[in-house]
């Protein structure tokens, strides 16, 4: 089994990971209530998915 003849340094080991970044996460707006939401998920401020109501919210704000 190979085996690698020197050490690599940190640096050379981080700098090929500098694309490595995490990406901000997509946001869209929900059709009931204009507030945003994750894609594909209900609302966490009206609890519409799907033009219904899919969750119990409560109204205590």
């Amino acid at each position: 089994m190979p085996v690698p003849k020197q050490k690599n340094s940190k640096a050379r080991g981080r700098k090929r990971r500098t694309h490595y970044k995490i990406s901000a996460p997509t946001v869209s707006v929900c059709p009931e209530c204009q507030e945003p939401k994750l894609p594909h998920a209900a609302c966490p401020e009206c609890g519409a998915y799907k033009d219904r109501n899919v969750s119990m919210v409560d109204d205590e704000k």
